[in-house]
């Protein structure tokens, strides 16, 4: 059953709760030209990202958060079947409520393992009242952005990724408003989320993290998980409520590679902020497991068999796994800037790799690193995906099974998911691969990550060969 009552109340009601005048909301209207040309579109959504990166979420909103109420009434997207009658089908709050984890995401908080992490951390109130958890765990704004109607118990809600619903509320109820462009309606408050790019740093505000949002070493030793991410994945097991691009048919290879290439300049962008820090060295820009494996017989160490290239001994190894399967999107793109990037990450990983590599040639290398990962991503966002671009990438990760196994669980990792989700959108518009052995053969990469800590990294390049056999044996594109 659903919530009643004032969280229930039609749109109009709760703008006028909230303080905000409907009529004067709607009459507001935006008078700018739609350039309509995809370089200065990727302009525009870079100046946003940056901005957005480096300062807090909070500062740029137009605008209070409401909360979820006002997107609760059946009239709204409160429906609990969908509907025709409009492009949307009306039940995406329901769905939300009743399905989706991030709703359940401030609950979490008061379980038993949240408290124990917080004893551990020893903080200084409750994880239910502490920022440090709230900033992911919660829409934790500042009290003068809190609506009357807003309640932090309602963990990650429509706002936290559509933008404070103050400013658009109303007008995004009337036709008018689907004539408006994407920066028409950030300019109200509300994120573009139809842009992938943008979608994807929304989601790795907390699924990387910020300045502000954060899960570091201690925190992870405390027992909270470590952040691994793939956006096309993740979206593919939430309980939809949107639709993509009408769905077109490759859309979802563009989803994985814009995804991948925010993932990886949000994470460089963070390595450079840490290394600037006072807490640095900070043992989670690590690869977990070049520690915490399972300890064998020297004969019997695939690790000290691989050796240490480019690293001293003992040193643990750089976290690279975000950019391990990025890199052919990047080449099959722009090869010149993708060399570049190439270059930087090579440098960027031989500064991480010494005993005490300097602090500072490490955030300026991340950082060059992060502006050549950012305009790829700009040239991954505005080009268009088929099945020749989707079956290539796709066989170069599986190609690649002693590089990417050798770095690590991590990398592994993001070797599988992609794979997963490149052949997923595959198999739904093509056909002729053998779905059953593909899909069989990528599922034993997932079984070679099930225990983390006896990662083996030739038996899961073992595995690799396999998919990699299945994915040449097509007569399609090469």
């Amino acid at each position: 059953m659903l919530s009643v009552g004032f969280r229930g109340e039609p749109c109009r009601q709760l703008i006028s709760r909230s303080g905000v005048g409907i009529s004067k909301i709607i009459a507001t209207k935006m008078r700018m030209m739609d350039k309509g040309r995809a370089a200065l579109r990727w302009t525009c959504v870079s100046i946003a990202l940056f901005v957005a990166a480096s300062a807090p979420a909070q500062n740029s909103v137009v605008g209070k958060y409401n909360g979820p109420g006002g997107c609760a009434s059946s009239s709204c997207h409160g429906s609990i079947q969908p509907k025709q009658i409009t492009h949307v089908a009306q039940n995406e709050y329901s769905i939300w409520a009743g399905q989706d984890k991030h709703a359940r995401a401030y609950q979490v908080l008061s379980n038993d393992v949240s408290i124990r992490i917080g004893k551990i951390l020893k903080l200084t109130s409750p994880p239910s009242q502490n920022q440090k958890c709230l900033a992911c765990h919660a829409l934790s704004v500042a009290p003068e952005l809190r609506a009357q109607s807003f309640d932090i118990s309602d963990g990650v809600s429509c706002e936290h990724c559509h933008g404070p619903a103050a400013g658009w509320l109303g007008p995004h109820t009337v036709k008018e408003w689907e004539t408006r462009t994407g920066e028409q309606k950030a300019q109200l408050g509300m994120r573009d989320l139809r842009d992938v790019a943008i979608r994807s740093h929304t989601c790795l505000h907390c699924h990387v993290g910020t300045e502000e949002q954060s899960v570091d070493h201690q925190m992870i030793s405390a027992g909270h998980p470590d952040l691994t991410f793939e956006l096309n994945l993740f979206s593919a097991v939430m309980p939809r409520h949107w639709k993509d691009s009408d769905e077109a048919p490759w859309f979802g290879t563009k989803e994985w590679a814009v995804g991948q290439g925010m993932q990886l300049r949000d994470s460089l962008q963070r390595l450079a902020r840490r290394a600037r820090s006072s807490t640095w060295p900070e043992y989670s820009e690590l690869d977990c497991f070049s520690c915490h494996h399972s300890l064998t017989a020297p004969k019997d160490s695939w690790r000290q068999e691989v050796g240490y290239a480019g690293r001293a001994p003992g040193v643990a190894a750089w976290n690279s796994a975000r950019y391990v399967v990025f890199r052919y999107a990047a080449a099959e793109t722009d090869g010149a800037s993708a060399g570049k990037l190439e270059s930087e990450m090579a440098t960027l990983s031989g500064l991480m790799g010494q005993l005490s590599g300097d602090r500072e040639q490490i955030a300026t290398s991340a950082n060059r690193a992060a502006e050549f990962a950012h305009s790829l991503t700009g040239a991954l966002n505005d080009r268009g995906y088929d099945q020749a671009f989707t079956l290539r990438v796709m066989r170069k990760i599986a190609g690649d099974s002693s590089s990417i196994s050798r770095q690590g669980q991590r990398a592994a990792g993001q070797a599988a998911m992609s794979l997963d989700s490149l052949f997923t959108v595959y198999k739904k518009n093509a056909k002729d691969l053998n779905e059953v052995e593909v899909k069989a053969a990528i599922g034993g990469l997932f079984q070679q990550l099930d225990d983390p800590s006896g990662y083996n990294a030739p038996r899961f390049a073992a595995q690799m060969l396999k998919v990699s056999a299945l994915l040449s044996a097509d007569k399609g594109s090469r």
